[in-house]
């Protein structure tokens, strides 16, 4: 087993290598490449699949009892300054490497069937294999600074990912909308990072922790600044998680092909921040206040997105708002000390999640050979209905996750959330109150969803509801005429010929009265995550929690984990499962009643209670107040920097020039090269002083 620890830097390797070689391709030999999409598209799965199976192995060796493996090497050296790179397999690391490769590699089966037909099928391979790469990397990091490299790694491919159709001007604005937002908060996250190695001296997760409480407890750092520099790196967790107030990317970034929603946006890159938060454990628990923002942060967060999502009719962007809310859970419990708890619902999500972004992919999919390639149609909930006995193996997956993630026994969220919910009540039941609330309503919109989307019947097909939809997107589809074409991002960008293709795809009508399942490329993928959506969570049960005993915090010891596990009460277990099994039914009963047997009107709910809606509607005007504050207010103030540079700073330039210019031309007519001129000049001078100190 020692020799699988010894080549596990060969994980993150592995996707690497593949895209590498695909990236070389495209760039030296691009119609070559392009031609053999199938085998590039082997060779990446291949090294994925490998990197899966050394990850399965690593985290069979850790159940067996393996002690966590480091290994580091000297990178930079200067004076007492030093510097190390390399990898650590422990609990969390083995965990987190098998939910990466599984998914990803998913993902990639799944990606096959998705974009067979887009011309830049090989340039999304070569991206998702990065990604996996950039995840992997992250995930092993032993230390802060190599978790920051891996962490902006992720954040390009994200950037790259988003704005893969960058011809489409909503995709080149989601890309940049997400980017810039997350440098919002890796600022943050450098400024703590730099701060806690001024106060530390040490870039080690747990040896920051000690030598802060340490620093904290003698007095050398003040308990204000020790909250600072822990909020500082929460920051990096709150924009790559999607936390308020930086969460708004995330819906925009839905502009991304679906593999990528479910990859990146439900089960990888936006776990990162809660890994992160995980791993700076051993700093959080220290700062009870920096706890305390973090619980809050998360409890408003999970409620904010759930809010949100029951008004949405863009499925993807409901299911979006849906991975704002549940992170939000896993935030919340990090910030009340239930570090299991957190990690345990990151794990279940993952594979759910992914699982209802890739059936919505499936849908869309169906719904473009009838509405033909338009988001704005084939993504409305409003368009479809029905599509039950047209999608059986969607439909059936789909409503897995649905019960999954409305926290319903015995599916894998009921065991997470349950959990989250359960140890919130007992730190704090004011945020107990808000996840419960947020846990009926999130059943109450993914059954919502569920019901607009497979049940009743099938509405593409009706031209009433196409002209609302069109028409109420016609502004949209102005903005994309008159946009100019997006720039060329480089060797990885699409080719003309490419670009023209992608719009002619883009660009066609539809070929079928009726909605079709998708080939089995995609639907395999779809069976397989249903599997541990359903079982995953019975390794996290109350009455044997494996999970917990696998995964605690840093801080404590397994045995002190086995004490508290025997205090388990069945009695408060039932009434606490209950409450939110209870909560959850409501929401499902009060969809059904409005989506499924039509027999409350929502549209008659919504005008009672028209300011609520329109406040869920417009996403709680977040958006407008953003691009009113920075946007618009940043343009200002760069039009005043603008003046500022042309009436003061040129102004005093242009000014310098002119005197220097006069200066110049009046003293070449002094120096005519005659020495009695000259000295009759010197004998003024010295007269003119004889006379000025004879006065004085």
């Amino acid at each position: 087993m020692e020799v699988i620890y010894q080549y596990a830097w060969l994980i993150p390797v592995f996707p690497l290598l593949g895209a590498m070689l695909v990236g070389l391709g495209l760039i030296s030999l691009n119609q070559v490449t392009n031609r053999l999409r199938q085998l590039n598209a082997v060779v990446i799965i291949s090294l994925m699949g490998t990197a899966m199976a050394f990850s399965l192995a690593l985290l069979w060796s850790q159940i067996q009892g393996h002690a966590p493996y480091i290994r580091t090497l000297e990178w930079a050296a200067a004076g007492n300054f030093h510097l190390s790179m390399g990898y650590t397999i422990d609990h969390l690391t083995a965990v987190m490497l098998v939910i990466v490769t599984t998914v990803a590699l998913l993902v990639m089966v799944y990606t096959d069937g998705y974009m067979a037909h887009d011309p830049g099928y090989v340039r999304f391979y070569a991206y998702l294999s990065l990604f996996g790469s950039s995840m992997l990397g992250l995930v092993v990091s032993p230390n802060l600074v190599q978790i920051y490299i891996f962490w902006e790694l992720v954040g390009m491919c994200s950037y790259l990912l988003v704005g893969f159709w960058y011809d489409r001007k909503a995709a080149a604005d989601a890309c940049q909308k997400a980017f810039v937002t997350n440098r919002v908060g890796d600022f943050g996250l450098l400024l703590g990072i730099l701060g806690l190695f001024w106060a530390t001296g040490s870039f080690d997760f747990g040896v920051m922790g000690d030598r802060l409480a340490q620093l904290v407890e003698t007095g050398s750092v003040s308990n204000f600044l020790a909250i600072l520099l822990a909020i500082l790196v929460f920051l990096g967790p709150v924009a790559k998680s999607a936390q308020f107030p930086l969460h708004v990317w995330l819906p925009d970034a839905m502009e991304g092909p679906t593999p990528i929603s479910a990859l990146i946006h439900a089960a990888t890159m936006v776990a990162a921040g809660v890994f992160l938060i995980a791993r700076m454990y051993p700093v959080f628990e220290h700062v009870p206040v920096a706890m305390n923002v973090i619980a809050f942060t998360g409890a408003f967060t999970a409620f904010l997105g759930a809010s949100i999502a029951i008004t949405q009719n863009d499925i993807k962007k409901g299911l979006a708002y849906s991975t704002i809310s549940q992170l939000g859970y896993m935030v919340m419990a990090m910030g009340l000390g239930s570090y299991s708890a957190g990690l345990f619902h990151l794990m279940t999500h993952a594979y759910f999640k992914a699982m209802l972004f890739l059936g919505s992919g499936s849908v869309i999919h169906g719904m473009e050979g009838v509405v033909g390639h338009d988001p704005a149609l084939a993504q409305d909930m409003r368009l479809m209905g029905g599509l039950r006995k047209y999608m059986p193996v969607t439909s059936i997956t789909f409503l897995i996750g649905c019960l999954a993630i409305s926290g319903v026994p015995p599916f894998a969220g009921f065991w997470s959330k349950d959990e989250i919910l359960g140890n919130a009540f007992e730190a704090n039941p004011f945020l107990w109150l808000i996840g419960w609330l947020t846990a009926g309503i999130t059943a109450f919109y993914m059954f919502r969803m569920y019901f607009m989307t497979f049940e009743g019947k099938f509405r593409g097909t009706d031209e009433k509801i196409k002209a609302k939809l069109k028409q109420a997107a016609s502004t949209i589809v102005l903005e994309l005429e008159s946009a100019k074409p997006a720039p060329n991002f480089g060797p990885g960008a699409m080719k003309q010929g490419e670009l023209a293709a992608h719009d002619a795809h883009d660009a066609h009508g539809h070929h079928s009265d009726t909605p079709h399942e998708s080939p089995w490329t995609m639907t395999l993928p779809l069976a397989l995550l249903a599997i541990p959506s359903i079982l995953i969570g019975l390794v996290g049960t109350p009455y044997a929690n494996y999970f917990e005993e696998f995964i605690f915090p840093p801080s404590e010891t397994l045995t002190e984990v086995l004490e508290k596990a025997a205090e388990f009460n069945p009695t408060e277990f039932y009434v606490m499962a209950g409450a939110s099994v209870g909560i959850s039914l409501i929401g499902i009963t009060l969809a059904s009643l409005m989506y499924l047997q039509g027999k409350i009107n929502p549209a008659a709910i919504a005008s009672q209670i028209k300011p609520l809606y329109e406040l869920s509607l417009n996403k709680w005007y977040f958006d407008d107040i953003y691009h009113r504050v920075f946007v618009l207010g940043l343009r200002r103030v760069a039009r005043q920097v603008m003046e500022v540079d042309f009436r003061v700073v040129d102004g005093a330039v242009n000014l310098t020039g002119f005197f220097t210019l006069v200066s110049g031309e009046g003293l070449k007519y002094l120096e005519n090269g005659r020495a009695q001129f000259y000295a009759l000049i010197i004998f003024g001078a010295v007269l003119g002083l004889v006379i000025l100190f004879g006065i004085t």
